[in-house]
C-alpha cells in the first residue's frame, strides 16, 4: 500500500474558493498544511516490495499507524456528519470513468437539494472549477504526489465548507482504484464508478475497492453497443467480489438511469435523517 509506494510529498493544499464569502479570508487563498502521514521518507518502490534497510515488520507497523491515525480522523468526520444528518459519499474510480461529468449532471438534477463537494486531485483545480460552474460549493484538495484523500484532508475541507444540516457531501477521490480502498474518510458509502469501456475484468483486478463499495455505477452505458461489452459479465464479476453490491446502469450523457441514481441518493439521505434523529 502507500507506505512503500512513495506516493506523498508530505504536503497537501486545500484550495477553498467557496461561494460563501462569509468564510475566513484563507478560504480564498492557497492554504498549506502538512498532513499527518508524511510517508514520503518511508521508502520508495512498488507497493509490497521490500524496501532496503527496513524490515517488513517495521513497514507493517508504519502502515498500521497510518491507518489508525486516519481512522481517528474519519470517526471524527463521521460524528459531525451524523450529527447534522449529512449523507457523505466517497466517489472512487479509475481516471476517465466520467465521474466529474456524472457529478455535475447529478448536482443539476438535484435542484435545490443542499449539497457540497470535496474534489481530490493531485495537481489541478479543473474539476472543482467545473463543479462550481453548476453553482455548487466545492473545495479542491490537491494531494501533490498523494494517490488518495485521507480522513485528515477531508476533515480540513469540511471546515471550509460549513456544511448545512440535511445536505449531501460528495467526495470525489483521486482517480485510483487501489489506495482509496483502504482509507476511510468518514463517508456513509463508497460509490465505485466504472465506465463500460474499461473492461469486464476491472472488478477482479481491483477486488479490495469493489468489496469496499456499496454501490457500483456502470457509467457510459450509451457506449455499450459500440464497444463489444458484456454487461452481464460486468455484473457477474462485481458480484463475485462483492455479492451484496448494488449496481446501477447509467449514462450521464443521455440521462439513462439518472432517475434510479437520484432515488438511491434520496433514500440514503432519508436514512441519514433517521440516524440524526436517533442521536
Amino acid at each position: 500500500m502507500c507506505t512503500v509506494c512513495g506516493c506523498s510529498d508530505g504536503e497537501t493544499k486545500v484550495l477553498g474558493h467557496s461561494h460563501d464569502h462569509h468564510h475566513h479570508d484563507h478560504d480564498h487563498g492557497h492554504h498549506h498544511h502538512h498532513h499527518y502521514h508524511d510517508h514520503h521518507h518511508y521508502g520508495h518502490g512498488p507497493a509490497g516490495t521490500e524496501v532496503p534497510g527496513m524490515s517488513q515488520e517495521r513497514l507493517i507497523e508504519i502502515e498500521t499507524d497510518i491507518l489508525s491515525k486516519n481512522d481517528r480522523y474519519a470517526q471524527a468526520n463521521r460524528a459531525v456528519l451524523t450529527q447534522r444528518g449529512i449523507l457523505a459519499l466517497n466517489l472512487v474510480s479509475s481516471p476517465g470513468s466520467g465521474k466529474t461529468t456524472l457529478l455535475c449532471k447529478t448536482i443539476e438534477a438535484l435542484g435545490d437539494q443542499p449539497l457540497a463537494v470535496i474534489e481530490g486531485d493531485q495537481q489541478t483545480q479543473n474539476d472543482a472549477d467545473r463543479i462550481r460552474a453548476t453553482g455548487a460549493r466545492a473545495v479542491q484538495v490537491n494531494t501533490g504526489k498523494g494517490c488518495h484523500l485521507d480522513g485528515h484532508m477531508v476533515g480540513h475541507a469540511m471546515e471550509h465548507l460549513a456544511l448545512e444540516a440535511g445536505s449531501i457531501l460528495f467526495i470525489e477521490n483521486v482517480g485510483n482504484l487501489v489506495c482509496p480502498a483502504a482509507f476511510d474518510l468518514g463517508e456513509d458509502a463508497k460509490v465505485a464508478i466504472l465506465s463500460v469501456t474499461e473492461g469486464e475484468d476491472k472488478p477482479l483486478k481491483y477486488p479490495d475497492m469493489f468489496t469496499a463499495a456499496r454501490l457500483a455505477i456502470l457509467n457510459k452505458i450509451d457506449l455499450a453497443p459500440h464497444c463489444d461489452v458484456d454487461l452481464d459479465l460486468y455484473e457477474a464479476n462485481l458480484r463475485r467480489v462483492n455479492p451484496g453490491i448494488e449496481i446501477l446502469h447509467l449514462s450521464a450523457r443521455t440521462g439513462e438511469g439518472m432517475a434510479e441514481w437520484l432515488a438511491w441518493l434520496r433514500t440514503h439521505l432519508a436514512e441519514k435523517a433517521i440516524q440524526e434523529a436517533a442521536q
